[in-house]
């Protein structure tokens, strides 16, 4: 029988065991045997559906998005390993949901519209996605472009048919809705014109960062831009195990610890190219190049300790590992020159993560971008 996306369910991943207690090896393995070359042939699924787009402004930021952004689908889908019987449900939901937000980021950036109230139309899919019930909305209705050829409603509609056979997924919907709509208000508010959207954003940041106290406005905006404790509640829901205790670890360790440094990492690599481009980014709000560092160790640092009182904790902390040696082993360090910062936040993190690098600079080769 044919799933509604029109993926083979003959190609499963129910033979792969949860992660839970495995060791960070079996769960690395796992990762690079079972789980990359099912998100290839996803992102081929996705990509096919893109060309059907009949807007072309639409069909070139739907395919670049895949195209250029894959990496972000590649490394959210390792949360798939984490589940016991449902890592093809969770695995096809996590590349469904990365997809729309990269499709969204395009929209908002690449296609030459700056209008506020556009952005929230098009992340009502958000909210539509993480929510089967709800009526489905005209996402482009005050958009540009309009004829997707149904692409972002498939998207949609392949969230919620995974989502329903979540066991505890209304347990962590209410942590699920707040995490996309601080997604969705950076989104929106970060693509503004450039002559108002920091003073926009900066003021949201700073209102939302109080109930994190020492945390910077900068901060706070980074982590709400990451998807990873999003993945991490999916994973509960599939688990079963979304009780109040271990939603509540999972929100505390993930935001905004390994959600900002997941993006803190991501604008970190992108320093050059966001200055020649004009581009926001959130690195270069630090008074300094020690201040970076001083709070990227910080960042390190309570990652690892949140990550090891998890109930997978195993699991979460190669995950923190994997975002440094995925951000750190990237091209674009050696050609800014950062290496030597890079060894600093290497160090930091522990020898653990060093073999960790070694391993994703060889993975890269084979199916990551950059």
């Amino acid at each position: 029988m044919e799933t509604p996306c029109g993926i083979d369910p003959e190609n499963n991943m129910t033979d792969i065991p949860a992660a839970g207690c495995r060791s960070r090896s079996a769960i690395l393995f796992t990762y690079i045997v079972n789980t990359l070359p099912r998100v290839k042939k996803l992102l081929r699924h996705w990509e096919a559906e893109a060309c059907r787009c009949q807007d072309p402004e639409l069909r070139k930021q739907a395919r670049a998005s895949l195209q250029h952004k894959a990496f972000h689908c590649q490394g959210g889908a390792v949360y798939a390993v984490n589940c016991r019987q449902m890592q093809d449900t969770v695995l096809r939901l996590i590349i469904a949901y990365q997809t729309i937000c990269d499709y969204l980021d395009n929209l908002c950036d690449r296609a030459g519209s700056t209008d506020e109230k556009a952005f929230e139309q098009l992340h009502r899919s958000l909210f539509d996605a993480l929510t089967p019930a709800s009526a489905i909305s005209d996402y482009y209705a005050f958009y540009p472009y309009r004829d997707d050829g149904g692409y972002l409603l498939k998207l949609v509609n392949e969230c919620r048919s995974c989502i329903e056979q979540l066991p505890a997924y209304s347990a962590v919907y209410p942590e699920l809705i707040t995490l996309a709509q601080w997604y969705a208000d950076l989104q929106i508010k970060k693509h503004l014109a450039f002559d108002c959207r920091e003073q926009v954003l900066r003021e949201w940041a700073e209102q939302k960062r109080a109930a994190y106290p020492g945390m910077l406005w900068q901060e706070f905006a980074a982590a709400s831009g990451s998807t990873l404790a999003v993945f991490a509640l999916f994973t509960l829901a599939a688990n079963g195990a979304a009780d109040q205790k271990s939603k509540e670890q999972v929100m505390q360790a993930y935001f905004p610890w390994i959600c900002g440094l997941h993006i803190l990492l991501d604008y970190y690599i992108d320093q050059e190219e966001d200055r020649q481009g004009g581009d926001l980014n959130f690195t270069f709000y630090y008074d300094s190049r020690d201040e970076m560092l001083n709070r990227f160790r910080i960042f390190i640092n309570q990652s690892q300790a949140a990550a090891a009182l998890l109930p997978s904790a195993v699991f979460d902390g190669t995950v923190v590992q994997g975002l440094l040696a995925l951000y750190l082993s990237d091209k674009k360090v050696e050609e800014q020159g950062l290496r030597q910062q890079a060894g600093l936040m290497l160090n930091e993190a522990g020898p653990g993560t060093r073999k960790v690098l070694s391993l994703c600079r060889l993975v890269r080769r084979t199916f990551l971008v950059g």
